[in-house]
């Protein structure tokens, strides 16, 4: 059985399953590009999907990589890749060794450590790319992208016969065009990603946005996370078509949380918004 029930929320061709609260539990999957994003408790619905990228070791974001590894040597699944900041490499391959001590068998594990810029393919043509975010030692974000190649346009009415012979001649018909489908920021203090246009222009964000009333602008500030007004501001200069926010506190609820944050912005950018807990978004046999 799960850990919690999973919220789920469907983009065109893309499904966000997850459960994310602050400092209880953070796992975001999609299925569909073979990634999970943290890991939480390693619920079930996560074991089949290959790929965990680790933001950050903190304990309800990474509690569940070895119940996850162990489960899947266990249903007879190849051993599952953890990309995960470097400096945590050697303590996650250590905590498995003890695991599979506790377990009376060697888990079979996939660790690679990455740093900001780091791409590691996760599909012939999908990459995630790892960018610096400002929350603790090492810690990083994720975007998948898509790498394409389109045609030139001084090619574009050629037939395919034609084409073929430009490329027996060695004419270069094409370029790698690269289009950024999801970036997940994990947990982080605001940082301006517009900068960086694969964040800018990706289609879906996964956001935290943890506090959201006054009084708790110092325990942002503290735990290197994101207040609403920060929020506000790291969001306004991006493009992103679909904005999902996660990791809100217990100590607002999420009804509250969406009236503050309503108010706070112009209403087309706040049409772009959901709260992964919103139980509106979830699949109706959950609801």
């Amino acid at each position: 059985m799960p850990s919690h029930q999973l919220a789920q929320i469907q983009i065109e061709d893309l499904d966000i399953l997850g459960y994310s609260v602050g400092g209880e539990e953070t796992v975001v999957a999609v299925p569909q590009l073979d990634v999970c994003f943290d890991i939480g408790k390693a619920p079930d619905q996560v074991i089949p999907i290959n790929h965990v990228l680790l933001t950050h070791g903190h304990m309800d974001h990474a509690a569940g990589i070895a119940y996850y590894l162990s489960h899947r040597q266990f249903c007879g699944q190849s051993a599952g890749t953890i990309l995960a900041p470097a400096n945590l490499i050697g303590p996650i391959g250590q905590i498995v060794e003890a695991w599979g001590k506790l377990d009376g068998s060697r888990i079979q594990a996939n660790l690679v450590g990455v740093k900001p810029g780091d791409e590691y393919a996760v599909k012939p043509n999908l990459f995630a790319r790892a960018f610096p975010t400002k929350h603790c030692y090492g810690s990083v974000g994720f975007s998948l992208i898509e790498r394409r190649k389109k045609l030139r346009s001084e090619y574009a009415g050629l037939t395919g016969p034609q084409i073929v012979e430009l490329k027996k001649k060695g004419v270069t018909i094409d370029y790698p065009v690269e289009l950024p489908l999801v970036t997940y920021l994990g947990d982080t203090n605001f940082v301006d990603f517009s900068s960086l246009e694969y964040i800018r222009d990706s289609r879906i964000l996964i956001a935290e946005c943890t506090f959201f009333i006054d009084e708790h602008l110092d325990r942002a500030e503290a735990g290197r996370h994101i207040h609403v007004d920060d929020f506000v501001r790291l969001i306004e200069p991006l493009r992103n078509e679909h904005i999902i926010i996660t990791h809100v506190t217990q100590r607002t609820g999420l009804g509250e949380a969406m009236k503050i944050l309503r108010a706070k912005m112009p209403a087309e950018l706040f049409g772009r918004i959901r709260f992964l807990m919103d139980r509106k978004w979830r699949r109706k046999d959950e609801s």
